[in-house]
């Protein structure tokens, strides 16, 4: 079987400034690799000081307060050029890039390339949990947290909202996803165009919903990336 998920995969995951990924500020980055059986082949951290204050409720979810990022943190277009370089490889390798909620944290590198004068790789292919799973279990009730899926799924979920530990944990949920739903057992440059598909619908339902108390209401579509 020629699928993603039997064949050396990667994971990326961002803690930063804030929920805008238009705005957000890179706090801390991890990118882990593994191999066709899940072994640990190579695993990335970086800590940046993002430039700016990282506001208090930032600063609760992941633990990171602004002194302990200027006194401990690489310089921002530093880290920014190292995620990048890293992600670049696999991309070039056509090693698959598992995020959850990709949309947030390949925007948020694109940001961060632009605003340093960095550049940042054409995000492919990319695997997204959060993703297939609303796709291949569309109506199942409850949250599509990361937190949520780990514990529907049956992954063990320690030091969340630590970049490292998310990253982790989205190479469980995805290979739990796949071993689930047959049609999630695809080349990833196959199910990376798919997946392209299902995010524009799944936008463009929630937004018909919304709408239906907000006639004004605008829910983003693009994936794995808001084109900046």
């Amino acid at each position: 079987m020629n699928s993603w998920h039997l064949r050396p995969r990667a994971a990326f995951d961002l803690e930063t400034t804030g929920r805008n990924p238009l705005t957000a500020r890179i706090v801390t980055a991890s990118v882990v690799l593994v191999d066709e059986h899940g072994g640990l082949v190579e695993q990335h951290e970086w800590l940046a000081d993002p430039g700016v204050d990282i506001p208090d409720e930032a600063s609760a979810v992941h633990g990171i307060t602004t002194a302990t990022a200027v006194a401990r943190g690489s310089a921002a277009p530093l880290v920014v050029r190292q995620v990048a370089s890293v992600l670049a490889g696999y991309f070039r390798a056509g090693i698959p890039v598992l995020a959850f909620n990709a949309r947030y944290d390949f925007t948020v590198l694109a940001r961060e390339g632009m605003r340093y004068g960095v550049s940042t790789p054409d995000a492919r292919p990319v695997l997204d949990p959060w993703v297939m799973d609303k796709q291949a279990d569309r109506y199942r009730p409850g949250k599509r947290t990361l937190s949520a899926m780990c514990e529907h799924y049956g992954v063990e979920l320690l030091n969340a909202h630590t970049s490292t530990a998310d990253a982790a944990a989205t190479l469980a949920v995805g290979s739990k996803l796949a071993q689930r739903f047959e049609h999630l057992r695809r080349p990833a440059a196959e199910l990376h165009g798919s997946q392209i598909r299902w995010a524009r619908g799944q936008a463009a339902s929630l937004q018909e919903y919304l709408r239906r108390m907000d006639p004004s209401a605008a829910v983003e579509g693009q994936w794995p990336a808001i084109a900046c």
